[in-house]
């Protein structure tokens, strides 16, 4: 439990032994974590939009078609859906490829290092700035949600 009523909760509280310099390195490293996340973010945008654009393309086809053009139709079908957006790959092999080769280790990675150096506890840099940022006994700047919901 909290030994502070006004302060963070324990799995907030910077351990024993833990230097300001390995709380800024852990916070730098999970920065670049959430950076990464955002970036995933994109790549599954690319791969949803990429593939509602192919899924379009049957629209398009049965519309050239439609207008007299079946010549167009064809090319459009033929040359561009189902099309690879890179050599021998569709967006979903692109984003298992990040998967695998770089998402997970790094979020591995990052958790082992919060593990090891922090006794597993997270955000330890931006509890202590919240801690540093915020107005004691103001309603609107409490350390966590309310003693019921903890």
């Amino acid at each position: 439990m909290n030994e502070d009523p006004d302060g963070p909760d324990r799995r907030h509280r910077r351990p024993d032994g833990v230097d300001d310099r390995t709380v800024e390195a852990l916070g730098a490293l999970s920065k670049a974590l959430e950076t990464t996340e955002r970036a995933r973010g994109r790549l599954y945008d690319f791969h949803q939009l990429t593939g509602s654009a192919d899924l379009q393309l049957d629209r398009a086809v049965e519309l050239l078609r439609d207008a007299g053009h079946p010549e167009w139709a064809e090319k459009v079908r033929a040359e561009i859906l189902g099309r690879n957006v890179i050599p021998g790959n569709w967006t979903f092999q692109i984003v298992e490829a990040y998967d695998a080769t770089y998402y997970r280790p790094f979020r591995e990675l990052e958790a082992a290092a919060v593990q090891d150096l922090a006794q597993g506890r997270d955000h330890l840099y931006e509890a202590e700035m919240k801690e540093a940022r915020r107005t004691p006994g103001h309603p609107d700047h409490g350390s966590g949600p309310p003693r019921a919901e903890r």
